[in-house]
């Protein structure tokens, strides 16, 4: 008999390889009856944000028309390079809306609302992938002591973080463990996120000030404190795999602002810093040997609000800076 963890497991495979085995007829019922090709019915059905955005990149993915192959490696070639932003949206948006027109015979003067819905959609798709190659070029930027603008944002953290209470005595001291670094050199911690961790905290600090310096207070608690800075790094790790690994996709596909930039990036860690803190203090660790179990327990929580398709997570606005 299988364990009972592996029975879902199994029927899902099953189901999925039944749909994926009938999609074809399936979809050709649908077009009989309908007059609209699979693209079309999810513009047309599916609420906007995540729910639409999703079910078009799937369609996308599963096509078998060539052009439609193309399309989707000339836009991925696109966004992992470095273009212009400006051109690059312009060959989103008349690309995957012209080569869907003229592959699926569809006449935007008939169905008008068409373009504009569909072109949305790729918007999203390939900005959130444009938002993964940006993100992940600083993460594979390491940290550089001999690079002038690297030392100018450690010591700006600092600065912003401790402000006049303490003064910075050497760029090699074992005060950077005030605010959370494991010893006397901060750019060893660096080493996983690269700068991305760096430009994480800063972005936290300078946006969020109050808030950061709160957060620093709890992480001095002499029971349930924890090391802001090394906490700070491995909540970068864990966005920016959310983000690699598609999960992200619910929260970014519903954002307001549709061009996506690494300050988006920048404000979904904001969040996770927050929430995380929250729920730390909630948990009341023994000590900081608890963290990676807790870690877990919120990583699986935010995968759970990401699993519904209507999530967009927000900062408090009692604890923003406005």
């Amino acid at each position: 008999m299988l364990p009972p963890a592996t029975e879902p497991k199994m029927i899902f495979r099953v189901f999925s390889f039944l749909y994926f085995l009938s999609r074809p007829l399936l979809k050709w019922l649908l077009h009989r009856f309908t007059n609209l090709c699979e693209l079309q019915r999810i513009c047309y059905g599916c609420p906007p944000g995540a729910t639409r955005t999703k079910k078009v990149q799937m369609s996308l993915e599963l096509s078998r028309r060539l052009p439609i192959k193309k399309l989707l490696h000339i836009l991925n070639e696109l966004v992992s390079n470095d273009v212009d932003e400006t051109f690059l949206r312009r060959e989103i948006q008349t690309r995957a809306v012209g080569t869907v027109l003229q592959v699926k015979k569809i006449n935007p003067k008939v169905h008008i609302d068409f373009p504009r819905s569909f072109g949305s959609c790729a918007e999203r798709i390939w900005g959130y992938k444009r938002l993964f190659f940006m993100v992940e070029k600083l993460r594979a930027t390491q940290y550089d002591t001999e690079e002038p603008e690297h030392e100018a944002k450690l010591l700006l953290l600092w600065k912003l973080l401790v402000g006049d209470e303490m003064v910075l005595t050497g760029r090699i001291t074992d005060q950077w463990q005030h605010i959370g670094f494991q010893g006397d050199d901060p750019s060893t911690d660096f080493r996983g996120m690269g700068v991305l961790g760096l430009d994480n905290l800063l972005f936290l600090v300078q946006n969020y000030n109050g808030t950061a310096r709160h957060l620093l207070s709890h992480s001095h608690h002499p029971t349930h404190g924890y090391f802001f800075a090394i906490v700070g790094i491995n909540l970068t790790s864990m966005a920016y795999h959310l983000l690699k690994s598609g999960s992200a996709r619910t929260h970014f596909y519903n954002h307001p602002q549709h061009h996506l930039t690494v300050d988006t990036f920048h404000q979904f860690y904001c969040y996770l810093f927050y929430e995380f803190d929250r729920y730390w203090v909630e948990c009341k660790p023994k000590n900081i040997m608890d963290f990676n179990h807790i870690q877990r327990r919120f990583e699986d929580n935010i995968l759970k609000l990401l699993a519904n398709d209507g999530c967009c997570f927000k900062m408090n606005l009692s604890v923003e800076d406005v």
